[in-house]
């Protein structure tokens, strides 16, 4: 079995966070060679070389980004150990970490993470947002406990993950006052040729949204296509165009956004699942999510 000198990966880690190999031996108050044999005898340990020089820079390899990472919560664990000794609690933290697929409108991520936030023993939520293909990987490899995504998971992932419905519901379109009064009368007609926000081709709800233009016969002009939903949000804020959004969060979008609803669209579904390594999962911030899900969040919007 191999074992991890962990003072040669606190260096690595500090070269990593500050850059060089200077930088490091700066912080850590000891000599650049010093520095650079712990880093040299992690890599000979492990088998793999953690950084490539490219000029006067060290750069991460992918090995070296996966070290990194599990550094990263190694070192975060540890100053967590200190806090809990230094503070004498009760009980330690429940730790969920959660992956967030970037189409997921923000307002909608943080509804439905909240409810882990409510539990009687504090919870620690390390939320990271991506695509959809990365954050499965990290879920896969353990470093995610579970991964907020729009769609379920796929065949043609290389691992076995477990699809949980958190519920469905339909689609509103928003824009800013003046635009809304506008493309309001004669809803959804009214948006034949209107000015359009929308999510990029990659999500499940662009796909349903073109299959709903098409039935209508409807073919708004888009103008932004965007990956990120506040960016979007932001937009039709300032009166760029109509935006679709989860009609789950029909009233929270209009009070934070500043923004006005043009018309819903209830044929077209939009569907949240959580994702996770198991069947059944056991993490009680997990199980508190999906029973808010189902029992309260999306409960007014089942068909």
């Amino acid at each position: 079995m191999k074992w991890l000198n962990y003072n040669h990966l606190y260096y690595f880690w500090m070269i990593a966070r500050e850059g060089s190999v200077i930088g490091a031996s700066e912080e850590l108050m000891v000599s650049q060679p010093t520095v650079s044999i712990q880093l040299k005898e992690l890599e000979t340990s492990l088998g793999h070389r953690l950084f490539d020089r490219v000029g006067r820079k060290l750069i991460l390899t992918d090995s070296g980004r996966i070290a990194f990472n599990y550094a990263n919560d190694i070192f975060s664990l540890g100053q967590e150990l200190v806090n809990a000794l230094d503070h004498h609690p009760v009980g330690r933290s429940l730790r969920l970490a959660a992956g967030v697929v970037d189409v997921i409108p923000k307002p909608v991520a943080r509804r439905l993470l909240e409810p882990a936030l409510r539990l009687p023993q504090p919870v620690r939520l390390i939320c990271r947002e991506d695509k959809a293909d990365r954050l499965l990987a990290d879920l896969s490899a353990r470093r995610l406990d579970m991964v907020l995504s729009d769609g379920p998971i796929g065949t043609a992932v290389g691992f076995k993950g477990f699809n949980h419905l958190l519920g469905e519901c339909g689609v509103c379109f928003f824009a800013a006052p003046s635009l809304a009064k506008r493309y309001a009368k004669n809803f959804p007609k009214s948006l034949d040729g209107a000015p359009m926000l929308m999510p990029t081709g990659h999500s499940a709800v662009r796909r349903s949204l073109d299959l709903w233009f098409d039935s209508q016969r409807i073919h708004p002009l888009v103008v932004g296509d965007f990956d990120d939903s506040a960016l979007m949000f932001s937009f039709g804020q300032s009166g760029e165009g109509v935006f679709p959004a989860p009609s789950v969060m029909e009233g929270n979008i209009q009070r934070e956004v500043g923004v006005r609803l043009v018309g819903r669209a209830n044929k077209v579904r939009e569907r949240f699942y959580a994702i996770s390594m198991e069947e059944h999962p056991t993490h009680p911030a997990i199980i508190a999510i999906r029973e808010a899900a189902r029992q309260d969040i999306f409960q007014s919007t089942r068909k």
